[in-house]
């Protein structure tokens, strides 16, 4: 049916979704600074320098506006997709073969941001964009 046929307005839901949900991540580590000395240590235990944890921003905060926005989409997509590869490997290595008690992936809800965010590099804004790519 042509009614269910609307690849911006998906497009519009996916960056929503997953920019919104994202952003929660974000403003929580901006309200608890704290948990930058965590994923400093995390870093320094794989010998990457801790600054690097500040990059954290830039995948929670300032990547999801921009998916948010329709602004420079596929970048925003591009660093949330980082982003969760670091926290994959920094914190859910061992998980990352492991299933839940209840049959599902032990990571599928890190799965579902980076996949989303991968979703959002190939596909772009949209129409339904500030600024469209």
């Amino acid at each position: 049916m042509k009614l269910f046929k609307n690849d911006d307005l998906g497009k519009l839901i996916l960056r929503l979704v997953v920019g919104v949900l994202m952003l929660f991540h974000g403003v929580a580590k901006l309200l608890n600074p704290g948990s930058l000395k965590y994923i400093g240590s995390q870093l320094a235990g794989i010998g990457l320098p801790q600054f690097i944890a500040y990059g954290v921003f830039l995948g929670e905060v300032v990547a999801p506006l921009m998916v948010i926005l329709g602004v420079y989409t596929r970048i925003g997509g591009l660093l949330m997709a980082g982003n969760m590869v670091f926290a994959i490997v920094l914190v859910h290595t061992g998980e990352l073969f492991m299933l839940t008690q209840h049959g599902g992936w032990a990571l599928e809800l890190q799965g579902l941001y980076l996949f989303g965010a991968l979703a959002i590099l190939f596909l772009g804004s949209g129409s339904m964009a500030l600024k469209r790519d």
